[in-house]
């Protein structure tokens, strides 16, 4: 059975973010078909390879998904590996009532809330930005180095940006967060934040609504005017 690889690279979303706090239009568009279906049934009857597939296609979201609600990654990759495991282990359970990934995505998102159960305790923890995971040599995250694309000051800000936004999620509570993330980072449509959550459409939209200006308060503390 596949093992999730972490720590790998994301492209950050962090400008495109605080552009969409006042213009994000509410249009929602059809869910394509389910493409993973193949690939399910075939895991179903016990062909691992597939899964590994499965694993392939979806750890990336899953672990973005679970760094942005959790704020730390080395505890992200392990709810995603716990999910990928529940889900594996519950696959014959998976009736095609919903899309695959929308099941799946409603495993990590239990699994990510239990784990913000578990570090309620915790007073501080590392907030790595998801562009920069931690280096593995000594704990530590690995400065940004300069490149030949783009200059090491803008690294830097980009860096310092990332982590400014996600303190700010994190700042929100956990049912407006999770929907923030779903909705605004992830993309997901309103049916599929519905499904993976199990709540009323307008339970999502009045938890996004308050999301969003809780987190535009936040950034503009910080930043000013946006």
């Amino acid at each position: 059975m596949a093992i999730i690889g972490c720590p790998y690279k994301e492209q950050s979303r962090e400008i495109t973010l605080l552009a969409e706090m006042s213009t994000h239009m509410d249009d929602d568009t059809r869910a394509p078909e389910d493409e993973d279906i193949e690939y399910v049934v075939q895991c179903q009857k016990g062909d691992t390879e597939a899964f590994a597939v499965l694993v392939e296609r979806h750890q990336k979201k899953m672990l973005n998904i679970a760094y942005r609600m959790t704020g730390n990654y080395e505890d992200a990759c392990d709810v995603v590996q716990e999910a990928f495991l529940s889900a594996y282990r519950s696959l014959k359970t998976f009736r095609r009532e919903s899309r695959f990934s929308t099941w799946l995505y409603r495993i990590v998102v239990n699994h990510t809330k239990t784990r913000l159960q578990q570090l309620k305790s915790r007073s501080r923890y590392e907030d790595p930005a998801v562009d920069d995971p931690p280096d593995k040599e000594g704990g530590r995250s690995r400065c940004p180095m300069p490149s030949g694309d783009v200059p090491l000051i803008e690294q830097i800000e980009k860096r310092e940006l990332s982590e400014r936004v996600q303190e700010c999620i994190g700042t929100l509570d956990d049912e407006h967060r999770e929907v923030l993330v779903l909705r605004d980072i992830q993309g997901f449509s309103y049916d599929e934040i519905r499904d993976i959550l199990h709540i009323p459409d307008g339970t999502v939209k009045s938890r996004l609504f308050r999301a969003r200006i809780a987190l535009k308060d936040c950034l503009v503390k910080i930043f000013g005017d946006l």
